[in-house]
């Protein structure tokens, strides 16, 4: 048996068909545009995802000789997007996370004094980067396609949603619990739309998705709209949730990092949300079909990836990104050099888009080889910054760190981090633990596996980066270097 896992990111989307074994047997990918209308405003054609999704998974099945037995998919979150009821055809672009245009929105709200009751009852913040703001806008600036919506004639949801409703020739229209839970109009103690929150935002709730568990059918791929397959969707997570189950962090206090162009740290925390401080999210990780919900804290960094583009881009130091790894070996530390990649500000656990980046304790001796190595440094900084204020809320013990992402295959910022951290850094031997995730909860929703101890079974380890441990030179070489990044984000903040 075999999984067909949809992977929709946000610039484009993968199909992997996942066997039995956790193996991926074969890959499809295909890209779609980003528009920019405007200086902060990203959008997504719906249309040209659906298409995207058709040629991915086209590739996948072609290369593969089994036949998938179900449908997983994760996607990227938070996305607004506005369809119609009967033909799935999108009045207008989403709106995707990245965009910035409903702040003075949310300032408004945070104005109004709601900042508070909405963060109570969400475990979010009042941002752009969550769906509600989005459609608040929507209805404010595009009255044409928002009639639609009040009249029932178009739907509104979250990527997941429109992938199901096209999935299904329009027979569902659902969402999924961790998906939910990112849009600002979930209550996280109920557990299900909140009138309170659809009221703050103006947007109707018979406008928004059934909420369903993560595994699970969850309905049936129509043949006319989907490759002339009929087959169960039995599983659907948001991306970073799907990534913690890909991981097989099924148990309290267990901790995922994906390292892309930022940086994502979930830590399931179990049963009950966990309110933090210090700028960490509670989310849902995922529901099961008996209602339970498992719920995880998250730090979102926002440049840890791209701050190696960076050499790489703007200052020419390096031809590809992998190449970073092997300038950093050649000199032993950074020279006393610290990196705060704060290029858009700083996320988690600070929250400062004041910030901006600086690079402090250059000397003439100072080379490109200490750049990378503190630029390297300062990703391993950024994900203990959220780490030590994510167990110190949670009050969990970290077993180990699992990683996954591009930026993973650095063995030396593997290496950093496990010494950082004070823990092992395992890395898995299938990297796309996104799509993975999905595959995992599809094939757990349709009997593929039959419990979360047999996914964890499938679950390969490529390598182990140990921490220092008993070595005190090392240990106090790694806190020194750590003192000197607190230091060094002292003066990096509210510069702007």
């Amino acid at each position: 048996m075999s999984v067909l896992a949809i992977d929709a990111g946000t610039t484009g989307v993968t199909a992997l068909v996942v066997t039995e074994d956790g193996r991926v047997d074969s890959r499809g990918y295909q890209e779609f545009p980003q528009y920019f209308p405007e200086p902060g405003w990203v959008e997504h054609d719906p249309g040209e995802i659906w298409r995207a999704t058709l040629a991915a998974c086209g590739m996948a099945l072609e290369r593969t000789g089994t036949r998938p037995t179900c449908v997983g998919i994760t996607n990227q979150r938070e996305t607004a997007v506005v369809w119609d009821s009967d033909t799935l055809a999108a009045p207008r672009p989403a709106i995707v996370w990245q965009d910035r245009r409903s702040a003075g929105i949310c300032a408004r709200l945070r104005q109004a004094g709601h900042e508070p009751r909405v963060s109570a009852l969400t475990g979010l913040r009042l941002d752009p980067y969550f769906t509600a703001t989005k459609l608040t806008w929507i209805a404010e600036n595009d009255p044409r396609s928002w009639a639609r919506v009040l009249s029932g004639e178009a739907v509104v949801g979250t990527v997941d949603s429109y992938l199901v409703a096209r999935l299904t020739g329009g027979a569902r229209h659902v969402t999924d619990a961790s998906n939910a839970s990112r849009t600002l109009l979930y209550d996280l103690e109920a557990g299900g739309w909140s009138a309170e929150l659809c009221g703050f935002f103006g947007v109707p709730r018979e406008a928004l998705p059934e909420i369903v568990p993560n595994h699970g059918v969850i309905g049936v791929t129509d043949p006319d709209a989907f490759l002339g397959l009929r087959l169960p969707i039995g599983g659907m997570a948001g991306d970073q949730q799907a990534a913690l189950f890909g991981q097989a962090c099924f148990s309290p206090g267990d901790v995922k990092c994906t390292y892309g162009t930022g940086s994502f740290v979930l830590i399931n925390t179990g049963s009950k949300p966990v309110r933090p401080g210090g700028g960490l999210l509670t989310t849902v990780a995922w529901q099961s079909p008996s209602g339970e919900i498992t719920y995880a804290l998250e730090g979102s960094i926002f440049v840890t990836g791209a701050a190696v583009q960076w050499l790489r881009d703007g200052l020419g130091l390096i031809g590809h990104a992998p190449e970073s790894e092997a300038l950093a070996r050649t000199v032993p530390d950074s020279g006393g050099v610290v990196f705060v990649p704060a290029l858009t500000g700083l996320g988690a656990p600070y929250w400062d888009p004041d910030a901006r980046g600086a690079i402090l304790g250059l000397t003439r001796g100072t080379t490109a080889a200490h750049l990378a190595r503190a630029t390297l440094e300062a990703i391993a900084f950024e994900v203990r910054d959220v780490v030590e204020v994510m167990t110190g809320s949670a009050g969990l013990l970290m077993p180990s760190l699992k990683a996954d992402g591009g930026a993973s295959g650095n063995d030396l910022l593997m290496e950093t981090q496990a010494a950082q951290l004070g823990v092992p850094v395992e890395r898995p031997a299938v990297q796309e633990t996104t799509a993975l995730g999905a595959a995992f909860l599809a094939g757990l929703g349709t009997g593929v596996w039959s419990c979360a101890e047999e996914l964890r079974e499938t679950w390969t380890l490529d390598r182990r980066f140990e921490p220092a441990g008993r070595d005190e030179k090392a240990h106090e070489a790694a806190e020194a270097a750590y003192a000197r990044w607190l230091k060094a984000v002292g003066r990096a903040r509210s510069w702007a």
